[in-house]
């Protein structure tokens, strides 16, 4: 299976092809009859999936009391049917653990018939469901509602499955079967305990078998071991265990018609619905995240959420019509069928038709397995229901209490009941979050500090009011909202207060207190911001234009500008607007004029180009040629007159920076700083990149103060020692950071659209001792890359999931591994490598993906493959 495939960019306005994403581009020829070809990786699969599905459909059967054929049906169903039709090529449909409860409610209220009459009716809802088109809003449903709904299913599993674990017959409810567990107790059949004992214990040690050999018997599914190992030992024991019944297929239940009251069987094909579908829908697109992850995967298609919902309706309706259990997908088996290396949804239905062979052939051996190990089975799917990593989830979003009302309501009171609780409950935290605001007051060193942390919104406007009037007349105060939205009426009272405020002497600044929040407000007129920054919020990015570059200040390399074109008039007047009047500070109104020059450059700028930003056409366009505005002279103002228009702004730029740091960024760092000065620096890591000033070495890897010891140059280069030709700044700082700093790992960092390697590619740099200028002689070191991609020398170079764009990216990829050959050649270097010291690096960095790829060493090839979570072992 290939590993690089070329890609294809999407175009949304193309109309939808009649083919499946995945099918190949040509069908075959018309008189040539279509054969169906099944990839090995598939095949392989397909047997792993159906080693699992065996056990744990029957297991699923025997937990909702329904015959145990159904569990076989369903599964049989959901691989041939879901697998065909289904949009989402990968995932394996079946009888679920998450549908165990629904099911054992409606075959004890309505009888095994009418259940598969209520699984049809579902399956038709579901259809109608896809026909909508309304797949994605199942996705609106808070996951703290799902995971609670999921857990609480498990509770109830692993509660009733106790009972036959402990050798005896489980009871309708949770708390019927809490009131007999201790006369169960008080009963136990040591013959089940001994080998539902034997099947949790398999289940949990294989997947832990150390060594080589282990993880060649890793290969076999957990669940098929532990169900054979134990099936194994009762018959050479001679055990004597309730065992599988596989009634003769001729006297197998089909689908009645339904019998019960209208409004029951309503609120039943609605449960039974809704389970399936957000249940299928959520494991497909957990799916994609699986697929994404592995590499070579890009042929994999996404997934057709709304064709899932056909696919999952089409085989319910089989599956009840042949008298099988409800069918959704199962995560158990998708994530196998994932990591076992399907390709294609051939693996599905060849499960499917695994399943169904063995259905045919296969009773006699089944009819060995002990009822006890199934339950045992089915009891640790049960508790893996209850997620501790969904758990801690819910908990940092502050959604335990959606979480934790779902799960009890579905084990008390049942699945639709529960569900229908989480989901006020969600709505009730959501308004509370909407409605409470909380609204403090402080003074420090003489400023009367207001904080606002919620949403300000009517509501609020009281206490608001109360705390602002606790700013004497004549006193400087800060309104730090923390927040993201105002409504009109809130919006309202904050300006007149701020108006009368500083109409009596007072002084007033509106401000963000994270970097990067800024305040949306309900209507576009009410745009407010700190005075201070001239129509700004916190980041220095214009408010008026909703902005959305939130992790940047105002420099131009953004969007979100006021447009060109905009008559000064009203450009004052909106300066006027979004700072709430004219300013009434002196700090203020010595810069209000340098916003409007700054917008202006700005948009100059983005005419000019992304580098080269020269000034607009023509000239006397007053303050964007000056620098100077409606107010004072300011320190912009003074940088602009001596150094003229292009020199204001990229003054104006600096200065405004340097001010939103001291401002905003330096109160959360001083601290961190003030250590790092005591201390000295310690970093743990040398990165090694380009000067490009759209490669931000901090935001790429997550890093801060302290983190890294960088050193950049142009095009990343690394010069062989002896051939520095009197430049040894990177062999300083080598030797440097791992002499002195001892850092424990390297990084060369190379990136897409490098202007170094682009220069390498023009034929000017000959590499002579008589290069022509100094940027000539430093490309020098790059050449041996170059020469590198030309004559195909060592292994290749590439990148995972698709071929590099062009010959500049093949250098560029190849320039960062020949980088790490010069960097091993230092013999500080080389000596750390020997003691274990140190480890190196390969990274690339494609700035319009925004997505980094690490470097993967083998001997024949070194391959860049995207950053995954698992790399995190590394």
């Amino acid at each position: 299976m290939p590993t690089c495939v070329p890609t294809h960019t999407a175009d949304p306005n193309r109309p939808e092809r009649a083919h499946p994403p995945h099918s190949p581009p040509h069908g075959p020829p018309p008189d040539r009859p279509h054969r169906l070809r099944i990839a090995g990786a598939d095949l392989s699969a397909a047997v792993a999936v159906f080693l699992i599905a065996l056990p744990l459909s029957l297991g699923i059967a025997l937990a909702t009391g329904a015959p145990l054929q159904a569990g076989l049906v369903a599964a049989a169903v959901g691989g041939i049917v879901a697998g065909r039709i289904g949009g989402c090529p990968l995932q394996v449909s079946g009888p679920a653990a998450g549908l165990t409860v629904v099911t054992a409610d409606l075959i004890q209220q309505y009888g095994w018939r009418t259940t598969c009459a209520i699984t049809v009716l579902a399956g038709l809802a579901q259809i109608g469901l896809g026909c909508l088109r309304v797949a994605r809003g199942a996705l609106a449903v808070s996951p703290a509602i799902v995971h609670g709904m999921l857990a609480g299913i498990g509770v109830t599993i692993a509660v009733a499955q106790v009972h036959i674990v402990l050798g005896g017959t489980p009871q309708s409810s949770v708390p019927d079967n809490l009131r007999a567990l201790p006369a169960q107790l008080a009963n136990v059949d040591p013959a089940a305990v001994a080998v539902s004992v034997l099947t949790l214990t398999l289940l949990l040690l294989w997947p832990k078998l150390p060594g080589r050999a282990g993880r060649l018997l890793r290969m076999v599914p957990a669940a098929l071991v532990a169900v054979a190992g134990a099936t194994a030992t009762a018959a050479a024991a001679g055990l004597v265990l309730a065992e599988v019944d596989l009634p003769s297929w001729r006297s197998h239940a089909l689908a009645g018609l339904p019998e019960g009251p209208v409004l029951g069987l309503v609120a039943a094909v609605l449960t039974t619905t809704l389970v399936c579908s957000v249940q299928s829908l959520l494991g497909a697109v957990a799916v994609d995240k699986l697929v994404a992850r592995r590499p070579g995967s890009g042929h994999v298609p996404r997934s057709d959420l709304d064709r899932e919902l056909l696919g999952q309706g089409a085989a319910n309706i089989a599956s009840g019509c042949l008298g099988g259990l409800p069918v959704a997908g199962v995560a158990v088996r998708s994530s196998a069928n994932v990591r076992a290396g399907a390709v294609s949804r051939n693996s599905t239905m060849l499960h499917g038709a695994l399943v169904v062979v063995a259905a045919l052939l296969m009773v006699p051996v089944l009819e060995f397995i002990p009822l006890a190990s199934l339950a045992a089975l089915v009891m640790a799917v049960g508790i893996q229901m209850v997620s501790l990593h969904h758990i801690r989830t819910v908990t940092r979003h502050r959604e335990a209490l959606v979480y934790a009302v779902t799960a009890v309501g579905v084990v008390f009171a049942g699945v639709l009941e529960g569900v229908a609780l989480g989901i006020a409950v969600a709505v009730g935290v959501a308004l509370h979050r909407l409605t409470h605001t909380r609204i403090t007051h402080e003074v420090k060193e003489e400023v009367h500090h207001v904080d606002v942390r919620g949403q300000l919104t009517f509501l609020a406007v009281p206490r608001l009011s109360r705390a602002l009037h606790l700013v004497p007349q004549g006193a400087t105060g800060v309104v730090a909202l923390d927040g993201s939205f105002m409504d009109h009426a809130a919006y309202e009272a904050l300006q007149d207060w701020q108006n009368t405020h500083t109409a009596r002497g007072g002084a007033v600044e509106i401000t963000g207190r994270r970097p990067g929040a800024g305040v949306r407000l309900a209507e576009p007129a009410a745009l407010i911001s700190s005075p201070t920054t001239e129509g700004t919020d916190e980041t220095g990015v214009p408010s008026g234009a909703g902005c959305r570059c939130r992790p940047w200040t105002a420099w131009r390399n953004h969007q979100c500008e006021l447009p060109l074109s905009a008559p000064d008039d009203d450009r004052n007047d909106h300066d006027n607007r979004v700072t709430g009047g004219p300013s009434t500070t002196g700090s203020t109104s010595g810069s209000s004029g340098t916003g409007v020059a700054h917008e202006a450059g700005d948009a100059a700028g983005r005419q000019g180009g992304h580098h080269g930003r020269p000034p607009r056409p023509g000239t006397g366009d007053g303050p964007s040629d000056t620098g100077t505005g409606t107010g004072s002279a300011s320190p912009a103002g003074s940088v602009s007159g001596a150094g003229g228009p292009k020199a204001s702004r990229t003054g104006t730029d600096l200065v405004r920076g340097l001010s939103t740091f001291q401002r905003s960024t330096a109160p959360l760092v001083r601290g961190e700083l003030a250590r790092l000065a005591r201390e000295g620096q310690r970093p743990t890591h040398l990165f090694l990149t380009c000067a490009d000033s759209r490669l931000v070495t901090s935001m790429i890897t997550s890093s801060g103060p302290g983190d890294l010891f960088v050193v950049r140059n142009v095009g990343n280069l690394v010069p062989p020692p002896g051939e520095e030709s009197g430049d040894d700044s990177v062999a300083a700082a080598l030797e440097y950071a791992v002499e002195v700093l001892a850092v424990r790992s390297i990084t060369v960092c190379g990136h897409s659209g490098c202007g170094a390697m682009q220069a390498l590619l023009d034929p000017r740099p000959d590499g002579t001792p008589s290069a022509r200028t100094p940027l000539e002689r430093w490309l020098r070191h790059g050449l041996p890359s170059l020469r590198r991609v030309r004559d195909g020398g060592g292994p290749g170079v590439r990148l995972a999931g698709r071929a590099p764009a062009d010959t500049a990216e093949q250098l560029c990829l190849t320039n960062v591994v020949q980088q790490l050959e010069h960097l091993r050649a230092h013999a500080s270097v080389a000596r750390a490598l020997q003691d274990g010291l140190l480890t190196l690096h390969g990274l690339y960095f494609h700035v319009g993906e925004a997505q980094a790829y690490l470097l993967i060493e083998t001997a024949a090839e070194q391959v860049f493959d995207r950053v995954r979570a698992e790399d995190l072992a590394l």
